[in-house]
């Protein structure tokens, strides 16, 4: 091919956006956030789309915060606008699988593109600062004599804090279906109605309440970890004597339709992006547990995810 008749294609399929992004210079990435602003997804996708930008595998990056029903609206929207283009994220997280099982939204992550696992992090349950408990024992307490007079305030239905809060009822004999669980769109709302005394106990996230708890304005009272988090000075749910062990995954899709090439591609540019030290400052920063899995190992990851949380959900009575 002539220099002159390869540069004009070239231009052409830069134009075109038919390349990966990594192929092209001037790349500009579409952050899909399936949360309002505040939250633990609209903070990984933030950090994520900023370490991308200074491994220097994208020129810029635009977000979209779109909240609701655990991530499916914002699923149905980057379905449905993003088929077949590879300059487009989305985050999303064991929260999605959750929401999918107990709601059946229309749209299936299955029918979007995996393309990575970036972290993991474990649920924390906070009282606002005048709360009359002071501890996990005396919810627990609580919610026996009486279920409906505790109530709950996490993400969307079918979140990890609503899963384990409904293993934490059925561990001690309360009906999981009697739990007073409230749902907001993003980590925002959630702190809000927790630092107004509107819910009785707020559960995510541990980065999502940190500066609250740090500063007085809520007290942790268990963690969901299997032992003792360095850097989190919170005792877990188990140590305690509640049996409630469940980890919150985060990680980003791609768009449907797009080929493997363009897959490998993104797959390339998110590991390339773990490896900054703007991705180092943001795990540091937020107490997230790296835990990359790209490729083949995601995809059975998230098969795996799936049929556990089901049978977690069922015996909850959530599914």
């Amino acid at each position: 091919m002539r220099r002159d008749t390869f540069l004009k294609s070239a231009a052409a399929l830069a134009l075109a956006g038919a390349w990966p992004l990594a192929a092209r210079a001037a790349a500009n990435l579409k952050m899909m956030i399936p949360a309002n602003p505040g939250g633990g997804w609209d903070a990984t996708g933030r950090a994520l789309g900023a370490a991308m930008q200074e491994a220097g595998v994208v020129s810029s990056v635009t977000y979209e915060n779109k909240g609701g029903a655990a991530g499916a609206i914002g699923l149905a929207q980057f379905f449905n606008a993003s088929r077949g283009d590879p300059n487009a994220l989305m985050v999303m997280g064991a929260v999605m699988l959750g929401g999918e099982i107990r709601n059946r939204p229309p749209v299936s992550i299955t029918q979007v593109t995996p393309i990575a696992r970036l972290t993991t992090e474990y649920n924390v349950f906070v009282l606002p600062a005048n709360s009359p408990f002071k501890s996990m024992a005396d919810v627990v307490a609580q919610l026996k004599k009486d279920p409906g007079s505790v109530k709950w305030g996490g993400g969307s239905a079918g979140a990890t804090e609503h899963i384990a809060i409904a293993m934490l009822a059925r561990r001690v004999g309360v009906d999981p279906t009697k739990i007073n669980y409230v749902p907001f769109r993003g980590g925002g709302e959630a702190v809000a109605a927790i630092l107004g005394g509107n819910v009785s106990v707020g559960g995510s996230g541990y980065s999502e309440f940190q500066s609250y708890i740090d500063s007085g304005r809520m007290k942790a009272i268990g963690v969901t970890s299997e032992s003792r988090i360095q850097g989190i000075p919170v005792p877990t749910m188990k140590e305690q004597g509640f049996d409630v062990v469940l980890g919150n995954w985060r990680g980003v899709y791609g768009a449907a339709g797009i080929d493997e090439a363009q897959k490998r591609a993104l797959a390339d540019m998110v590991a390339k992006a773990t490896r900054t030290k703007s991705w180092a400052d943001s795990l540091a920063k937020n107490n997230w547990t790296p835990a990359l899995l790209v490729g083949k190992p995601f995809e059975t990851f998230v098969d795996e995810s799936f049929a556990e949380l089901r049978a977690t959900m069922v015996k909850a009575g959530m599914a």
